[in-house]
C-alpha cells in the first residue's frame, strides 16, 4: 500500500521569516531555510505526495486533532510574535482522505482523534513557516496534527504516530513524509533580553543537554533516549512537551528504532531556544516497543505534573 518515505525533526523559528525582510536580521536565518529546501527536495525525490506536519503550535486541551481540510489560503499574523511574522501569505492543498485515515488508524489503536475536514481552522505557524520553504510551489499536499498538548500523555502521542504510520502503509495509496515541527530546548530569552540572546541558547546547561541529546541521536541510543524524553521534556523545556517528538519516534519503531539522523541544519540557537533540521532514517517498524496506554486516570495525572 502506502509508504512512509521521510520522516524528520524541523525548526519552524519565526525569524525565517524575518530574515526575508530587508532590515538587520536579512538573511540570518538562510541555513535553517537551505535546510527545509533540502528536506522538500528529497521528499519530491522520493515521490512524496503529502506532508504530514506534527505542530507544536497547535494547542489542544482534548483529545487529538488532524486539520485536513481541503484547501488552506490566508494571511496569518502570530498572535505570539506579531513584530516577526505580520500578514504571511500561504496556501497550499489539503489531504482529507489521508487525515480520515489516520484518525480511523489512531482510534482503532485506543488514541481519540478527530479529523476535521469542514473546518475554518487554519493551520498555525509550527505548520505554515514550513510550508512556506518547502511547499513554494503547492507541489505537495498537506496535513497538520496538534502537538502542544496540554493534557495528553507522551506515550499516547508515540502510538499516535504509530497508528498513523500504518494508516499509511496499510490503507493509503501514496508516499508521505512525517515531520515534527519543533524545538529541541525551549526556553525563550527572558523579555527584555531578546535580542541579546537571538542566536543563542538560553543557559550552558540547556545547550549542553541538547548537545548529549544530539550524541545519542547519532550513536542511535534510541532506547535510552525514549526512556528519558519525559524528563528530557521537562528539564529541558521541551516545545509543546515534545510530543511531536514523541510521535515521530513513535512512527519509526520508539525503543526499537535503530535508524541514523542525518543533520541537514546544524544545531543553533534562537531567542534562547535550541533549533535544527534533521532526517531521520525510515526503517522497518517494530509495533511490539510502542508504550501501552496509560493503565489509569491516577499514572496518567502522576505523569503530567512531574513535567511541570
Amino acid at each position: 500500500m502506502g509508504q512512509l518515505a521521510l520522516a524528520a525533526k524541523i525548526t519552524h523559528v519565526p525569524s525565517m521569516y524575518l530574515s526575508e525582510m530587508p532590515g538587520p536580521r536579512h538573511g540570518t536565518r538562510q541555513d535553517a531555510i537551505d535546510g527545509h529546501r533540502e528536506i522538500s527536495r528529497r521528499c519530491r525525490a522520493l515521490g512524496v505526495d503529502t506532508l504530514v506536519v506534527f505542530d507544536t503550535h497547535w494547542l489542544v486541551n482534548a483529545n487529538y486533532h488532524i486539520n485536513c481540510a481541503p484547501h488552506f489560503k490566508g494571511e496569518y499574523t502570530s498572535n505570539e510574535l506579531p513584530h516577526f511574522i505580520n500578514f504571511m501569505t500561504f496556501e497550499s492543498p489539503g489531504n482529507p482522505a489521508l487525515g480520515q485515515l489516520m484518525a480511523q488508524a489512531a482510534n482503532a489503536h485506543g488514541v481519540e482523534t478527530l479529523a476535521h475536514e469542514r473546518t475554518a481552522l487554519n493551520p498555525e505557524y509550527g505548520t505554515l513557516v514550513p510550508l512556506r520553504y518547502m511547499n513554494e510551489d503547492q507541489h505537495f499536499k498537506v496535513v497538520s496534527v496538534s502537538a502542544l498538548c496540554m493534557a495528553h500523555y507522551l506515550n499516547d502521542s508515540a502510538r499516535l504516530g504509530w497508528a498513523f504510520r500504518r494508516a499509511v502503509e496499510d490503507h493509503y495509496d501514496g508516499k508521505v513524509a512525517f515531520l515534527a515541527s519543533g524545538s529541541l530546548s525551549h526556553r525563550f530569552a527572558q523579555n527584555g533580553l531578546a535580542p541579546e540572546y537571538a542566536f543563542k541558547v538560553w543557559s550552558p546547561f540547556l545547550q549542553q543537554l541538547d548537545q548529549q541529546v544530539l550524541q545519542m541521536w547519532a550513536r542511535r541510543e534510541w532506547p535510552a533516549f525514549c526512556e528519558m524524553l519525559p524528563e528530557y521534556a521537562s528539564k529541558g523545556h521541551g516545545e509543546g512537551f515534545m510530543h511531536d517528538t514523541a510521535m515521530l519516534l513513535g512512527a519509526l519503531g520508539w525503543s526499537a528504532y535503530d535508524g541514523a539522523v542525518d543533520i541537514v541544519t546544524p544545531y543553533f540557537g534562537a531567542s534562547g531556544t535550541g533549533q535544527l533540521n534533521a532526517v531521520f532514517e525510515v526503517t522497518a517498524q517494530d509495533g511490539h516497543a510502542i508504550p501501552p496506554p496509560v493503565a489509569s486516570r491516577a499514572e496518567g495525572y502522576t505523569a503530567i505534573a512531574s513535567r511541570l
